[in-house]
């Protein structure tokens, strides 16, 4: 139990003005903690960071939390209370909204007669608390706590509103929480009732099979040759120069990266020593390991490891049995300090300049440049003959497709990790939707209706490739689940869409949607004409002369070509070339996805929430990550 010095808190008074008291840094001297030479350069990096002394103190290693407090009772004369030992009255929490207290990370902690005590880490930024509690009814008084303790006071005086915000964020439509069985009847039974007609009339239900696989296939090659068509075409405009960072005269801003765990005994030690590669500057850097509350294997595996000072963790509270990714980040976002907001996903090796990169190109961007995606990789290709497709798939897409549309202006659909936001423009938009299972999909489709753009920055995370066969199609089934529900949500309106996207945009959607779902579930309409080639019966043939047929081949062949070429393109560096001669085993990829497209044709009928994790740490690392 914390003993109550109610003699300092009668006597306590607003912190003194700037040039009245000792600074933090003479106070720190005085205590001995550091030296004149380290003040000075602290001071210097101050200049260039947008920090509080402090801060960068802690972030240079050279003084602790626990140092910064009692400097901070010595410059202001407020006394140190201890949260966990007193912990604040559920009553006096109510006297404002939990937005209130996260906005300015205070608490109130106890009441004193007439006397409100008010716990605080930042005396600097008091007198706006406290001008702004004038109509409580009592009189403040501050009291000193670290940070940490008064997030986690206010996570657990507001426990089951903010999970229940968590899970509301985005309006509801634009949201796939409506998704009940009810909702989920009518498609059902459209489906049954498409199957019983296809049953009943084979020539109609094979001429609207093909007809839906020939359409998807159409828009998912006009997507793709849209996109490599302008990354070409801007690689032959702009030759890469290497970015100056040195160049960069404006104060770096605070940084909060969110990296979700979920049951991740075999990563997280690796993970802590990855983000300890960072060279941003630690005293901006807010790193969150954002855990759920009944994870005990992450709880256990972190109690092991000695966090750096900018690593903290929040543990997100169950409610409803909804336990995904984006509910998740949801609740940690309100405790977020950063200007910038990024993801990383648990098995991520960013690169070591990555944050510099995204906030040099921050700085540059257009005001409705809200996010900015960067490139994924996998750093253990070399595992097997499914880590390798994986590499390729997954450099295809992200180093010249994804650009190129990038470029065009579309929408670009945000892949789960090493995505950067500016963070009040994701408070606007609501955050991710609870209930999505590729929560970043639908978030890029969500910004882009909003009017604001996202461009690729240059720089790369690696990921560990889903080189088993197994989890790759429970993988792959999620995210192509997540694109079903996606796209459902939006076209609710097609009309709606279509104002707010423009028409570029609007087929666009159309075509990276129907085109990537359609050519899962449509392959094996697809794979029929490859009987003809072998001299088999075509059930198509039912349908379509023969002199189409052919035409239609030469169209599978083309397509399959432009997939090549932009492998080759993808690959072509030289850490990657030795992938080249895979290239040709590519169609041997692909089928397992129809398994994972009809699992999760299933999953939306029956369990669309239903978050299928990925096991991580199941590789090692190779030459590539470097």
């Amino acid at each position: 139990m914390v003993e109550l010095n109610l003699q300092n808190f009668t006597s306590a008074v607003p912190i003194p003005a700037q040039g009245l008291r000792k600074p933090l840094g003479t106070c720190l001297i005085d205590q001995g903690v550091i030296t004149q030479a380290q003040l000075n350069h602290a001071l210097h990096l101050q200049s260039q960071q947008k920090a509080p002394l402090g801060e960068i103190l802690v972030g240079e290693g050279w003084v602790s939390r626990r140092d910064v407090l009692y400097a901070l009772s010595t410059q202001s004369g407020w006394q140190i209370t201890d949260l966990e030992g007193i912990t604040p009255s559920p009553e006096l929490c109510k006297l404002k909204p939990v937005d209130f207290w996260l906005t300015h990370n205070v608490i109130p902690w106890v009441r004193v007669g007439p006397l409100l005590l008010v716990a605080t880490a930042r005396p600097d930024r008091f007198a706006t608390v406290s001008a702004q509690m004038q109509d409580c009814g009592y009189a403040i008084i501050p009291v000193l706590a670290a940070p940490e303790q008064i997030d986690r006071a206010i996570a657990r005086q507001f426990s089951k509103p903010l999970a229940q915000a968590a899970e509301t964020r985005v309006d509801e439509s634009q949201s796939c929480r409506t998704w009940t069985p009810r909702s989920r009847a009518g498609p059902a039974v459209a489906l049954i009732g498409l199957i019983a007609l296809f049953t009943t009339i084979p020539k109609v239900g094979l001429t609207i099979l093909l007809l839906a696989a020939l359409s998807t296939l159409i828009l998912f090659v006009a997507l793709r040759l849209s996109g490599v068509m302008a990354f070409v075409s801007h690689l032959s405009r702009c030759p890469s120069v290497p970015p100056d960072f040195a160049a960069e005269a404006l104060r770096q801003p605070c940084v909060s990266i969110m990296v979700p765990l979920y049951k991740e005994r075999e990563i997280a030690d690796a993970l802590i020593r990855r983000l300890q590669r960072l060279t941003y500057p630690k005293a901006l850097l807010d790193v969150i390991l954002v855990l759920e509350q009944d994870d005990d294997v992450t709880r256990n595996t972190l109690a092991k490891i000695d966090l750096p000072s900018w690593i903290r963790t929040i543990e997100v509270p169950g409610l409803n049995g909804l336990t995904t990714k984006p509910r998740a980040m949801n609740y940690a976002l309100d405790f977020c300090r950063g200007d910038i907001l990024g993801v990383w996903d648990a098995e991520d090796a960013p690169q070591s300049d990555q944050i510099e990169r995204v906030v040099r190109h921050f700085t540059q961007a257009a005001p409705e440049v809200v996010c900015l995606q960067g490139g994924l990789d996998y750093y253990n290709p070399r595992t097997n003959w499914r880590s390798r497709c994986f590499t390729i798939e997954y450099n295809s897409w992200f180093r010249v497709i994804l650009p190129g549309i990038a470029r065009l202006g579309l929408v670009v659909p945000l892949g789960g990790t090493t995505f950067f936001f500016r963070r009040d423009k994701l408070l606007e938009l609501g955050g991710w939707d609870a209930h999505n299972v590729t929560e970043d999909a639908d978030l890029g489709v969500r910004l882009s209706r909003a009017g604001y753009r996202t461009e690729m920055v240059d720089t790369t995370t690696f990921e560990e490739a889903n080189f088993r066969a197994w989890p790759w199609v429970k993988q792959r089934s999620r995210w192509l689940k997540g694109f079903m529900v996606t796209y459902l949500v939006h076209m609710r309106d097609p009309l709606q869409l279509y104002r707010d996207l423009g028409l570029l945009k609007f087929l666009g959607v159309q075509a990276f949607f129907l085109g990537t779902i359609g050519q899962f579930l449509l392959a094996p309409v697809l794979w029929m004409f490859w009987l003809t080639a072998l001299g088999l019966f075509n059930p198509m043939l039912l349908v379509l002369p023969h002199q189409t047929l052919t035409s239609l081949l030469w169209l599978f062949l083309a397509a399959e070509g432009l997939n090549v070429a932009v492998g080759v393109l993808a690959v072509s560096a030289r850490e990657r070339r030795f992938l080249l001669p895979w290239l040709p085993t590519m169609f041997l990829y692909f089928p397992l996805g129809v398994v994972a497209a009809y699992k999760a044709l299933w999953e939306l009928a029956v369990k669309p929430f239903f978050w299928d994790k990925t096991q991580h740490g199941q590789a090692g690392e190779d030459h590539l990550a470097a």
